[in-house]
């Protein structure tokens, strides 16, 4: 017995050697597989946290809204041959809901928000645009509250109303002949857009509100030198178009307008701007410039992506919200830095003599 218990201690103790180094090793298994896990599952708290800091992430790098070009009605009273945003409908939001679109918007970083159409003053004689311009400056209290308008509709009383609280108009004038703007459509009857342009300076002045002037340089007007007349009228601002083709609105089968007669070349629309390279406040926008660079709301409150040549709408801004409307509105903020968008555009910061 004492020989057999002898032989047999080493064999017990051999066992008892592989026994603990197979728990050791599970052991030691079973924690690196738990850490390695962990590192390639996180729990759902840390899940969670990446969700949230990716969220975080994609909204500082999301697009802000700064500045934005309301086109709240198509309806126009001119018919310019080379117009781009044409009356294919006749729709307007109600009044509280295009004030909830902005609110959105304002909420979203809009500093800037410009009216147009269309022609803005002739959906309920200018009011239902006074209101808006109200409540941008007042209820939302943004920097700048601006306007693009033919200025045939203007009343000196829509002034004396809202005048207040609008920063900036600015008027149409793509010549300083009758008869040019009677050949591009710049004109309703046998009023004179030129007589309409001064007067409107004038209360410019007079209500304190920047004046500015709006052209679009074409096949009509490309040989005319407007200098004489820009330094007389003395706008804060000469914004200078090249004339551009957009399908579906002034090209192609389903446009309203043809404008392809109105098309100059880049090497044309130069020539224009240096013959007005004495002219202070000249703003000039090339196609490039202009194509992408604007954000653009439809009658719907959709923004507009021209990127393809054509404007695709995305979805109203009053359904999905601005953050999702916004990566559907083919915007080039590089281009809008570029072009000179930003710009001192609260009349309160403006050195102006009234």
């Amino acid at each position: 017995m004492k020989t057999s218990s002898l032989i047999a201690s080493p064999m017990l103790l051999l066992q008892l050697c592989i026994s603990n180094l197979c728990h050791i090793f599970t052991s030691v298994f079973s924690k690196v597989f738990n850490w390695t896990l962990g590192v390639c599952i996180p729990s759902t708290s840390s899940v969670s946290q990446l969700d949230k800091e990716e969220d975080q992430s994609k909204d500082k790098n999301a697009t802000a809204p700064t500045s934005v070009n309301y086109h709240f009605t198509r309806q126009c009273n001119y018919k310019c041959g080379f117009c781009f945003h044409t009356a294919k409908t006749s729709f307007v939001l109600p009044l509280d809901e295009a004030k909830r679109g902005l609110k959105l918007l304002k909420e979203s970083g809009m500093e800037k928000i410009n009216f147009s159409g269309g022609e803005p003053f002739l959906h309920d004689k200018g009011d239902f645009l006074g209101e808006l311009v109200q409540y941008c400056k007042q209820d939302l209290q943004l920097p700048s509250v601006s306007i693009v308008s033919n200025g045939s509709m203007i009343k000196e009383k829509w002034f004396q109303k809202y005048g207040e609280d609008l920063d900036i108009l600015a008027v149409s004038c793509d010549s300083f002949d009758e008869a040019t703007n009677q050949l591009i459509g710049r004109t309703q009857g046998r009023k004179s857009h030129i007589d309409n342009l001064h007067k409107i300076r004038n209360w410019c002045q007079q209500y304190k509100v920047a004046f500015k002037i709006n052209s679009v340089i074409n096949t009509f007007n490309i040989d005319e030198d407007m200098t004489e007349n820009i330094l007389q009228l003395n706008p804060v601002r000469w914004k200078v178009f090249q004339c551009l083709l957009i399908d579906g609105e002034n090209a192609g089968d389903e446009a309203l307008r043809e404008a392809e007669r109105f098309v100059i070349s880049e090497e044309m629309f130069q020539e224009f701007l240096d013959r007005h390279s004495s002219v202070p406040c000249l703003v000039p926008e090339s196609n490039e410039k202009m194509r992408n660079s604007y954000l653009i709301l439809d009658e719907y409150m959709r923004f507009l992506d021209c990127r393809e040549g054509r404007k695709d709408p995305s979805k109203s801004i009053l359904d999905v919200g601005v953050k999702e409307a916004i990566c559907f509105s083919g915007f080039d903020e590089k281009m809008f830095k570029e072009r000179g968008g930003k710009y001192v555009w609260s009349k309160a910061d403006m050195k102006l003599e009234w």
